[in-house]
Protein backbone atom coordinates (compact mmCIF):
# COMPACT_ATOMS: atom_id res chain seq x y z
CA UNK A 1 0.00 0.00 0.00
CA UNK A 2 1.42 3.32 -1.04
CA UNK A 3 1.55 6.24 1.56
CA UNK A 4 -0.80 8.38 0.13
CA UNK A 5 -3.59 5.68 0.19
CA UNK A 6 -2.58 4.52 3.74
CA UNK A 7 -3.01 8.45 4.85
CA UNK A 8 -6.59 8.44 3.43
CA UNK A 9 -7.75 5.22 4.53
CA UNK A 10 -6.13 6.18 8.03
CA UNK A 11 -8.58 9.28 7.82
CA UNK A 12 -11.45 7.29 7.13
CA UNK A 13 -10.65 4.71 9.56
CA UNK A 14 -10.30 7.27 12.30
CA UNK A 15 -13.56 9.28 11.66
CA UNK A 16 -15.64 5.96 11.48
CA UNK A 17 -13.69 4.30 14.38
CA UNK A 18 -13.89 7.00 16.60
CA UNK A 19 -17.48 8.18 15.35
CA UNK A 20 -16.70 11.69 14.79
CA UNK A 21 -20.04 12.70 13.81
CA UNK A 22 -19.15 16.29 12.41
CA UNK A 23 -15.88 15.37 10.47
CA UNK A 24 -15.72 14.36 7.34
CA UNK A 25 -11.82 12.39 6.66
CA UNK A 26 -11.29 14.82 3.75
CA UNK A 27 -11.56 17.79 6.28
CA UNK A 28 -8.37 16.17 8.70
CA UNK A 29 -5.05 17.45 6.48
CA UNK A 30 -2.13 15.70 7.03
CA UNK A 31 -0.12 17.64 9.20
CA UNK A 32 -3.29 18.56 11.42
CA UNK A 33 -2.55 17.74 15.22
CA UNK A 34 -4.78 15.00 16.24
CA UNK A 35 -5.02 16.27 19.77
CA UNK A 36 -5.67 19.62 21.18
CA UNK A 37 -6.24 22.56 18.95
CA UNK A 38 -5.74 20.35 15.96
CA UNK A 39 -8.78 17.63 15.49
CA UNK A 40 -9.47 17.83 19.17
CA UNK A 41 -9.16 14.13 20.10
CA UNK A 42 -8.52 13.28 23.95
CA UNK A 43 -6.94 10.76 26.16
CA UNK A 44 -9.98 7.91 25.59
CA UNK A 45 -9.69 8.58 21.64
CA UNK A 46 -5.97 7.86 22.29
CA UNK A 47 -6.66 4.66 23.49
CA UNK A 48 -8.53 3.75 20.68
CA UNK A 49 -6.44 4.83 18.10
CA UNK A 50 -3.74 2.33 19.46
CA UNK A 51 -6.84 -0.19 19.60
CA UNK A 52 -7.06 0.30 15.74
CA UNK A 53 -3.35 0.73 14.98
CA UNK A 54 -3.35 -3.43 16.83
CA UNK A 55 -6.72 -4.82 14.96
CA UNK A 56 -5.99 -3.21 11.60
CA UNK A 57 -2.49 -3.32 11.19
CA UNK A 58 -1.05 -5.86 13.68
CA UNK A 59 0.76 -2.85 15.88
CA UNK A 60 1.09 -2.88 19.40
CA UNK A 61 2.22 0.46 21.16
CA UNK A 62 3.13 -0.79 25.24
CA UNK A 63 4.59 2.54 25.97
CA UNK A 64 2.77 5.63 26.45
CA UNK A 65 5.73 8.04 25.47
CA UNK A 66 5.91 5.69 21.78
CA UNK A 67 2.21 6.27 21.49
CA UNK A 68 2.95 10.20 22.16
CA UNK A 69 5.32 10.03 19.25
CA UNK A 70 3.10 7.92 16.98
CA UNK A 71 -0.34 9.89 17.25
CA UNK A 72 1.00 13.02 16.58
CA UNK A 73 -0.66 13.46 13.11
CA UNK A 74 -1.39 11.51 9.91
CA UNK A 75 2.15 11.45 8.54
CA UNK A 76 3.57 10.58 11.57
CA UNK A 77 0.74 7.42 11.78
CA UNK A 78 1.43 6.30 8.44
CA UNK A 79 5.27 6.71 8.95
CA UNK A 80 5.37 4.30 11.50
CA UNK A 81 2.49 2.12 10.20
CA UNK A 82 4.64 1.68 7.16
CA UNK A 83 7.75 1.20 9.33
CA UNK A 84 6.32 -1.18 11.79
CA UNK A 85 2.92 -3.02 10.62
CA UNK A 86 3.30 -7.11 10.71
CA UNK A 87 3.82 -8.50 7.25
Amino acid sequence: METAELKEQLKRQIVEFLNLLNVKPEDIKDDEPLFGEGLGLDSIDSIELIVLLGREYGIQIQDPKEGRKVLVNINTMAAYIMEHRSK
